[in-house]
């Protein structure tokens, strides 16, 4: 890429990163485009759609919760490792605004989406493995429910505990559920 060309990206991510943590996923790409110094030509060469900015805009905090889920994987107790990567997730979502409603309203295919489904699977995977997930819950079915519970709370604090709240229903009936943060 051109020196210019990657300048203009780098403005255009800044001023994106702005202007989603102050207006959410449906922020201005006009806006977005002004204060990056950019036309809106320049905005969309790089970035197609709204979803191919709001991917870039997020990756790197995605890859970060993708890494927890990587160190969760070695816990001696699976279904812990889960209930706290989820419980991370949905404060994440809370407090990054814009991320949950992306990842709501993205395709099955986007780079994001795929990151996480596939760093929460294995933590899946494994609590199933370990008999601390009821059968026929699916990594999909609880990336859903963290959404759903950042999209409600929009705090760190509120969005612990209602997603501690919701995942303890996934355990096995019988098991006592673990303390909460």
């Amino acid at each position: 890429m051109r020196a210019d060309a990657r300048r203009n990206y780098e403005m255009i991510l800044a001023a994106a990163e702005a202007e989603i943590a102050l207006s959410g996923a449906d922020a201005s790409l006009e806006k977005i485009a002004r204060d990056a110094g950019v036309g809106s030509a320049t905005l969309h060469r790089h970035f197609p759609t709204r979803q191919a900015l709001l991917e870039a805009v997020f990756h790197d905090r995605v890859e970060v919760l993708c890494a927890k889920a990587r160190e969760l994987a070695t816990a001696a107790d699976h279904g812990q490792a889960l209930v706290e990567w989820l419980r991370d997730l949905a404060v994440y979502g809370a407090t990054t605004r814009g991320l949950a409603e992306s990842l709501l309203h993205t395709s099955a295919s986007s780079e994001c989406e795929v990151m996480l489904r596939d760093a929460g699977g294995e933590l899946m995977r494994l609590a199933h493995q370990a008999d601390a997930v009821r059968g026929g819950v699916g990594i999909d079915d609880l990336l859903t429910l963290v959404t759903a519970v950042s999209l409600a709370t929009g705090n760190a604090d509120d969005a612990a505990r209602l997603a501690t709240l919701a995942l303890e229903g996934i355990r096995p009936v019988g098991e006592k559920p673990s303390p909460s943060r």
